[in-house]
């Protein structure tokens, strides 16, 4: 469990930071950036949650976000250290995004044209979280090429995430008749 009596500590001010194990890395190591980007994921799906009233979103964007928080800690962990009490993302966690975006799309038409990423009551706010996630996915894959190896299970959940994030945003745009279709060229005519 997480203990937090101060909130600075100082110990980043020379442009490192601390992962478990006790190990320092600089603050533009591969690893940091990745762990970055998954924090601002969650932050964006916050965001999206303040103007989402559904109570199916709210709840599994809620279990998300602490899925989210998950991923950080494995992050956070490298094989290297051992840990026995480290949190890892596990394939049922994935599996389990992968149901859930299965559950929402057999509910929606099929696409005969992309998406413009808009709409009120939190679909425009998904729309932007999953263009967040898939940033934070180049910053996973970045990070292949970097001396920290990583659950390759990461990967997985935050590339199943996208896609969650793009069915909900779907979802949420058919359910609120919302749901804007591009139009190739419509300011040509």
């Amino acid at each position: 469990m997480v203990f937090l009596n101060r909130i600075y500590t100082r110990g980043g001010d020379d442009g490192k930071t601390g992962i478990i194990g006790d190990i320092r890395l600089s603050k533009s190591h591969a690893l940091i950036d990745a762990i970055g980007e998954i924090d601002e994921t969650n932050a964006a799906i916050g965001v999206a949650l303040a103007k989402i009233t559904d109570p199916f979103c709210q709840d599994r964007l809620g279990l998300i976000q602490n899925d989210l928080f998950d991923l950080g800690a494995d992050l956070a962990t490298p094989f290297e250290n051992k840990i026995s009490s480290s949190l890892r993302i596990t394939a049922s966690q994935v599996e389990r995004l992968e149901l859930e975006i299965d559950r929402m799309n057999q509910d929606l038409p099929a696409l005969k044209s992309f998406i413009l990423p808009q709409g009120q009551g939190g679909i425009a706010e998904l729309h932007l979280a999953r263009a967040i996630a898939r940033r934070a996915e180049r910053a996973l894959i970045r990070l292949n090429d970097s001396d920290i190896t990583i659950n390759a299970g990461i990967r997985c959940y935050v590339n199943r995430l996208s896609d969650y994030l793009f069915v909900m945003a779907r979802w949420l745009g058919q359910k609120l008749e919302q749901e804007q279709l591009w139009e190739p060229r419509k300011g040509n005519s």
